[in-house]
């Protein structure tokens, strides 16, 4: 599914992938859309793919990196309790989140109305569930 002219959001799964050097469909997707697309990146997945460098070096160039696309808050006190209803509402269906920054990143996308690329399986039942917008995911079908 493409969303024409709506910034690309991916989540950090697909980046670590990506400066890892993995290659999977999400991270393809990743490497067209940096050419083509307008990309966007929420401080909470910044945070998670600065994280999990090692070496001095490749942190730096990886902030470099993203630090030229546009970074957006996405959390405040609104995002706050939409993110736990919607957390409540995939518990009240029997599905547990492993991760609570993922219902956090999903809430901010649907709120809005932005697709996700990711390759995390946390977002499938948000996908079902909350309406959020996948970004080319093999794994949902249409």
């Amino acid at each position: 599914m493409n969303y024409s002219g709506l910034p690309l959001v991916a989540d950090s799964s697909v980046w670590i992938d990506y400066f890892n050097g993995r290659q999977s469909t999400e991270t393809d997707a990743l490497d067209a859309a940096l050419d083509s697309e307008e990309i966007m990146i929420g401080d909470l997945i910044l945070a998670e793919v600065l994280q999990g460098f090692r070496k001095e070096s490749d942190f730096k160039k990886a902030q470099e990196l993203l630090g030229n696309f546009a970074i957006m808050p996405m959390l405040g006190p609104e995002m706050a309790v939409k993110s736990a209803e919607n957390y409540r509402k995939l518990r009240q269906q029997g599905i547990t989140v492993r991760k609570t920054i993922n219902v956090m990143i999903a809430t901010y996308c649907i709120e809005h109305a932005l697709p996700l690329l990711y390759s995390d399986r946390d977002f499938d039942p948000m996908v079902q569930y909350l309406g959020l917008c996948p970004q080319q995911n093999p794994r949902i079908k249409p």
